[in-house]
Parts: C-alpha cells; sequence; structure tokens
C-alpha cells in the first residue's frame, strides 16, 4: 500500500542525530519527558494506542523490509506527520524483540491531567504510591485494566511510566487505562475533594501485610480509592493517616509479602467479586 502523500518522509541510514533521538528515548528518561514522546513496538501495544486514540508523531521503519499486511495496513489507515525510514540494521538496534519489529511507533505522552480518570458512583482508582519497579508498575496497570479499575494515579518519586519495560509490563493495558502521575500526595487532595462533590462519600483503602483486618471481611462496594505502596516500604505514612482502613491479604506457607503487582490483583479481584455478587443479589 502507498505512504499517505500528506507525511513527510526522512531517511535514516547511519547513526545521526535523529537515530541517536530514538535510541536515546528507549534509555533516557529525562529525555522521554522533555521530548513528551516515548517509542512503543508490538502488535498489541500499538493496536491499542490506536483503538484508544493516543497520538502517534512518527512511524518507524524499514523499506528495505517487506512488510506485513497488518504494517501495510496500519501506515495507511493511521497517519502521522513523518515517516522515518531506517536502514533494517539501525531499526533491529532500536527493537527489544529477539526478532525485531517491523513497525515501531512515536508516541506523544497525554497530559498528567486527572480530569482523564472518571469519577462515577462505583469508583474504583488505584494509587501507587512510589513504585520502584517499572515491571511492576506495568504488571500493575495491566491488573487495574483486567479486573475493572477506572484508572491509576501515581504519586511521588517513581518508576517510568513510559519506560520500555513499564509498557511491555503492562502489554499495552497503558494505553486503555488512564493512568496520572503526581509529584507528591499532597497533590491528590484537591481531585478527592472533587470526588466527594461530586458522588459523596468513598473510602480510600490501604493495604499492608501486618494489617489486622483480612481484605475479604471489608466491604468493597462502596466507591474506593485503593492505596498501593512501594514495593520496599510499603504505603506512606501520608496515606496510612488518609485511609480509612488498612486490609492484609491472608496467606499460608512461609512468605511473608506478596510482590506488590500480585497483592494489587488480589485486592482488585476481590473488589470485582464483592461488587458482581451485589448486583447479582439485587431483584
Amino acid at each position: 500500500m502507498r505512504t499517505p502523500i500528506t507525511a513527510k518522509i526522512v531517511r535514516v541510514y547511519s547513526e545521526n542525530a535523529t537515530f541517536q533521538h530514538f535510541e536515546t528515548l528507549r534509555r533516557n528518561r529525562e529525555k522521554r519527558q522533555r521530548h513528551r514522546e516515548f517509542v512503543v513496538e508490538g502488535v498489541r501495544q500499538i493496536n491499542l494506542a490506536l483503538t484508544h486514540r493516543w497520538v502517534v508523531n512518527g512511524w518507524l521503519y524499514s523499506p528495505e523490509r517487506k512488510r506485513s499486511g497488518w504494517a501495510s495496513a496500519t501506515l495507511e489507515a493511521h497517519r502521522s506527520p513523518v515517516h522515518y525510514q531506517l536502514a533494517e540494521t539501525l531499526l533491529a538496534k532500536l527493537s527489544s524483540k529477539d526478532e525485531p519489529s517491523e513497525l515501531l511507533a512515536l508516541v506523544a505522552m497525554p497530559p498528567d491531567d486527572l480530569a482523564r480518570i472518571p469519577v462515577r458512583a462505583d469508583l474504583l482508582v488505584v494509587v501507587f504510591d512510589r513504585p520502584a519497579s517499572p515491571g511492576n508498575l506495568g504488571a500493575t496497570i495491566r491488573s487495574c485494566d483486567a479486573l475493572g479499575a477506572h484508572g491509576m494515579i501515581i504519586t511521588g518519586h517513581a518508576a517510568d511510566l513510559y519506560d520500555p519495560e513499564t509498557v511491555s509490563g503492562s502489554v499495552g493495558s497503558l494505553f486503555a487505562l488512564p493512568v496520572v502521575r503526581l509529584a507528591s500526595p499532597k497533590e491528590l487532595e484537591p481531585w478527592l475533594d472533587r470526588v466527594r462533590r461530586e458522588i459523596g462519600q468513598f473510602q480510600m483503602v490501604g493495604s499492608s501485610a501486618k494489617a489486622d483486618h483480612p481484605a475479604p471481611e471489608h466491604d468493597w462496594t462502596k466507591p474506593t480509592v485503593l492505596v498501593i505502596g512501594n514495593e520496599a516500604t510499603g504505603i506512606s505514612t501520608h496515606y496510612r493517616q488518609r485511609c480509612d482502613a488498612i486490609v492484609s491479604i491472608p496467606q499460608v506457607g512461609a512468605a511473608t509479602s506478596l510482590n506488590v503487582a500480585a497483592a494489587a490483583s488480589i485486592l482488585l479481584y476481590e473488589a470485582q467479586r464483592q461488587r458482581r455478587s451485589t448486583m447479582d443479589n439485587r431483584p
């Protein structure tokens, strides 16, 4: 299929400044944030980015390589301002896969605006405070998407939301779930006030392996903001004081705690289980 005639073609056949820009976006957090864009690869990730209307600033591919029907149809149907035509060896250098991807997307970051997270009567939002691991952050985003959360808010100094490991770990859910970053928990307060004005009372529930209140005994049917803490230090003093309840996940065996992404998944599942049960029992 023909390249859209409105796209500017930039040919990259050496490790020039353009290539170095792409390469740095893959590994440098500050560069990603300064330019407000990041590199996405993988059929599922790209498809979900397009489905949820994320802005593609440019497509990266090699004219030396025969494109699949999916890649050709994507380039034809989803136009971007620039098409970067790279030498096959350079495209392979940018790919993180054993078999290099045929198409990469240069995607714009959306604003960190809490208005992106819907305020609903059945609110279920996760606050992840200071996540340290991009892999855990990506996996938690995936669980939030799969288990019915309406959004995620990241507070404090944290792993980068647009790190390639985060994007990969989310398996595309990053593009389906509104995720907003805030510099500190204090920046969350105006949004919490807005939630209270719009839907009335809601609960903030924290999690800790040391809590005495088992998660299955807690009422998750109320509008809920679930707070997940840092992998090493748990939820901060600020959130402990702010939460209406702190719950634990009953465990057996020698393990004293769970991986944070696994713990978030269990708590979200319990919330959805109770909410489904309530719906099923309505006359």
